[in-house]
């Protein structure tokens, strides 16, 4: 994979505890071993990881007090498989978008990345709107379908297909794609 490539992991420390919480539990468990391989994968390249949260109102907690938080609600067996290691970056963001009201694009630009990889929860709200944001930006984007999840697999399925129409994105599943190749041109 190029090194100007970055994974970008949305919402995973998440309490789930909404109206529709649990049928996104049920589903984000399906997916989150994928997610823990390519997030191994990323490691193993040296890509930078980088988690993107939402702050669930705790504007004066710090990542560990957010994480803890989180690991109080029914989304602790996902944030237990996936809590951030001690050199990926975490960004809190206040609505859907990743980069809206965020530090995010000024950390990639620092990071040299152009391509990045977006998986995470809900795949028909903050990573849809986070890729449309990316696109936006002119970063290409890939995004596996086996690392995103939704309430419902008909939302999910939805905003990859308008993620790979609408935003020019690579979609495949996580194993079926060459890191070394995902963004030669």
């Amino acid at each position: 994979m190029k090194q100007d490539t970055a994974l970008i992991i949305i919402d995973m420390i998440n309490k789930m505890e909404f109206d529709g919480g649990e049928d996104l539990l049920d589903n984000t468990l399906q997916m989150t071993e994928n997610l823990q391989n390519l997030k191994s994968l990323a490691k193993d390249k040296n890509l930078p990881v980088i988690y993107v949260n939402d702050n669930f109102g705790l504007w004066q907690d710090n990542v560990s007090d957010l994480i803890s938080e989180c690991r109080k609600g029914q989304g602790k067996p996902v944030i237990d498989q996936l809590l951030p290691d001690e050199d990926d970056y975490f960004i809190i963001k206040p609505k859907h978008s990743g980069f809206f009201g965020t530090q995010l694009g000024i950390l990639l630009n620092q990071l040299e990345v152009n391509n990045l990889i977006i998986t995470g929860i809900a795949g028909d709200i903050c990573v849809l709107f986070t890729a449309n944001d990316a696109y936006m930006r002119e970063y290409n984007l890939w995004v596996p379908k086996d690392c995103t999840a939704s309430e419902t697999t008909e939302g999910n399925n939805n905003a990859i297909r308008i993620i790979e129409r609408s935003l020019s994105a690579v979609i495949t599943d996580s194993r079926e794609i060459d890191m070394d190749q995902a963004f030669d041109d």
